[in-house]
């Protein structure tokens, strides 16, 4: 499964791309609003400098010619000095917002000149100014008695980068708490589900097993009732058609002993002979159909089973009783099994290799196979026999109850079609699989796969 398929993932990505997206957005609305009450800011206090310099400038303007340059020598930030060399021809405009507003303001009452941007234009410049490297202009002022005043115009300072060192820093921590929290969220919020969907696993492994804990929040608890309701559905269904096929068997091997009985007593041999042949075909359908209900029957105790001292132990009663049986591997996995119902699948498969291909070869593995249902490794267990195989079209069908390909009903060439039906039920119980593919080299190959549980 891909990591971006599962709802834990999409949760997470989710939760961080939103609050990205949202303190994105926060941020470009705080960045306007900063840029526009750094303007605003920026225009009152050049308004109020306009008019502190007009005032100092009436103010020199009143005083006498001799006390000017004391003064102005005391105020060095005011940025003006007195002008005594002859002024430059100059056709330059301001074009920093104080010089055009300061010009505007003072010029019907003092005529202005404006001086191009240049570095020994400027009288004062605070250290911390981030345009030292550019030149200042300048504005020549006539005072009404002829006297020049030079002001010192700075360029307009650059506020101060929206992203510096220490915003990286600060970004990165916030990342860091968004990352952490949508994890947590996201892991709380799909915690609910991976506990449902392992209770549906082992549910297939034991109807009998305890119900979901009615807790969480309101949904969860709404799907575990949900859950445990269909349990009870489940395990009442499964009950009474168990009860009703294992009675019907049950009941019927009565009758079929006492016909036994009385068939002894026939005295045409041949007919008698045909008529036990049958009853004993009768006999092991019901045999088949106890069979088929204790498959159904998870009520056996699950317990650590070696497996490969299982078939090891199928396979040599199959081979004392005359079958030509080959068995190869080990694995020396243990896993969680009801060994009676195993045996008795790992049985039917055998036996239909024999019955359909006279000789067997069975082999077992655990390398390179992961159960499609659960994590981690499985063993899988592979059962071949040398027959004529079984068309694809028809592979799926066999494991229908009372299926058979040889559609005559002849138990010498069909069998009752239960065998495997009962054998994929028990597999299912254990949280396993049980496929069917015909070999490359001619005949039949079952692979019944199980999970190894640590």
């Amino acid at each position: 499964m891909r990591p971006i398929n599962s709802i834990s993932t999409r949760i997470f990505a989710i939760l961080i791309f939103g609050v990205l997206a949202a303190a994105a957005l926060t941020w470009w609305l705080a960045f306007g609003e900063r840029q526009t009450t750094i303007s605003h800011e920026r225009n009152n206090f050049r308004s109020e400098r306009i008019k502190h310099t007009e005032q100092l400038i009436r103010a020199i303007d009143a005083l006498p010619a001799g006390n000017r340059d004391e003064l102005l020598r005391s105020m060095p930030r005011l940025g003006l000095q007195i002008y005594k060399d002859t002024p430059p021809k100059s056709d330059y405009k301001p074009s920093a917002p104080f010089s055009v507003a300061l010009k505007e303001r003072i010029d019907d009452h003092y005529p202005v000149q404006a001086l191009a941007p240049n570095p020994e234009n400027c009288i004062y410049r605070p250290e911390n100014d981030r345009n030292l490297g550019e030149g200042c202009e300048g504005l020549l002022i006539k005072l009404r008695d002829g006297m020049l005043l030079k002001q010192n115009v700075s360029p307009p300072r650059q506020p101060a980068p929206p992203i510096q060192a220490e915003t990286l820093y600060y970004l990165g921590l916030f990342l860091s708490c968004v990352a952490g929290l949508a994890f947590f969220v996201s892991r709380m919020t799909i915690k609910p589900l991976l506990n449902l969907a392992q209770a549906a696993t082992n549910l297939g492994q034991d109807i009998n097993r305890p119900p979901l804990a009615e807790q969480g929040a309101n949904e969860i608890q709404a799907a575990s009732r949900a859950f445990n309701a269909m349990q009870d559905r489940i395990r009442s269904h499964i009950q009474q058609r168990t009860q009703m096929l294992a009675a019907i068997t049950h009941d019927l091997q009565t009758p079929l002993t006492r016909l036994r009985l009385r068939l002894e007593k026939v005295t045409d041999v041949d007919l008698r002979d045909k008529l036990i042949q049958d009853l004993s075909h009768m006999q092991m359908m019901v045999k088949e159909g106890l069979d088929l209900a204790r498959s159904m029957d998870s009520s056996e105790e699950l317990r650590p089973l070696d497996i490969d001292s299982l078939l090891d132990s199928i396979c040599s009663d199959a081979s004392d009783a005359g079958h030509h049986i080959n068995f190869k591997g080990k694995t020396g996995a243990t896993i969680l099994a009801r060994p009676q119902s195993l045996r008795r699948c790992l049985d039917n498969l055998i036996d239909n290799g024999i019955k359909y291909g006279h000789s067997v070869d069975v082999a077992i593995t655990s390398e390179g196979i992961h159960h499609n249902k659960i994590d981690g490794k499985s063993i899988c267990i592979l059962v071949r026999d040398h027959g004529p195989g079984i068309p694809e079209d028809q592979q799926a069908r066999v494991f229908e109850p009372f299926y058979r390909i040889e559609t005559s009903r002849s138990r010498e060439t069909g069998g009752t079609g239960l065998g495997l039906t009962i054998a994929l039920n028990i597999a299912r119980q254990h949280n396993g699989d049980l496929r069917l593919n015909n070999h490359p080299d001619g005949g039949l190959e079952v692979r019944l796969t199980l999970p190894i549980k640590s």
